[in-house]
């Protein structure tokens, strides 16, 4: 009875190694590459880069945007819009690039957050941005959470010489007659946006 019993477990125990082996094996699969990283152009790599969280648009390659409207800063700071897109919902929904022409690196401005307290809260944004329709007589804010977020580029802070930034903003959608917009930006000169 007990050599019985030896020869079961010596088997339970050989099936249970055997087993384990073809599992380890089965996960090893094959040793993972690291992907390759581009390298920074600069020596501001560690900067708390800004949360962006852009709307999709559904295309999976990029492809290089024609300049709808372009507004000058301060300090060599730039801001490109490239796409103005109208959805279903009722948004219009601004894309574009924030970028420094300057020779040295530039600290984005804190009043193009705006004036709100439940805007500035939330670091420095484009919360102080706004569409003017002129024809309508109506001013557009970007829109806001219901925690006082606003819906674009957050946690801007410094763009160095050269760099440039990925950067969004949400309005409610001026009627479709409107085809033309001011856009205004603190501290950036006012801009026309053309409408489709």
């Amino acid at each position: 009875m007990k050599v019985r019993y030896a020869v079961r477990l010596r088997r339970a125990v050989v099936v249970v190694t055997v087993a384990s082996a073809a599992l380890l094996v089965t996960g090893c699969g094959g040793e993972e590459k690291p992907q390759d990283a581009k390298p920074s152009s600069n020596a501001a790599s560690t900067q708390k880069t800004p949360s962006a969280q852009m709307p999709s648009s559904g295309s999976a390659t990029a492809e290089p945007a024609e300049t709808m409207a372009t507004s000058k800063g301060r300090k060599g700071l730039e801001l490109a819009i490239t796409s103005a897109e109208r959805d279903a919902g009722g948004f219009l929904t601004l894309k574009g690039r924030l970028s420094n022409t300057g020779d040295s690196s530039t600290a984005v401005p804190a009043q193009i957050s705006g004036d709100e307290t439940e805007v500035v809260k939330h670091g420095t944004s484009l919360g102080g941005a706004t569409l003017v329709d002129g024809l309508g007589k109506k001013r557009y804010y970007v829109l806001r959470d219901t925690d006082g977020r606003p819906l674009t580029t957050t946690g801007l802070g410094i763009v160095s010489a050269g760099d440039s930034v990925d950067v969004f903003m949400q309005f409610p959608a001026p009627p479709a007659s409107t085809t033309e917009v001011s856009f205004q930006l603190p501290t950036f000169e006012p801009a026309t946006l053309k409408l489709s």
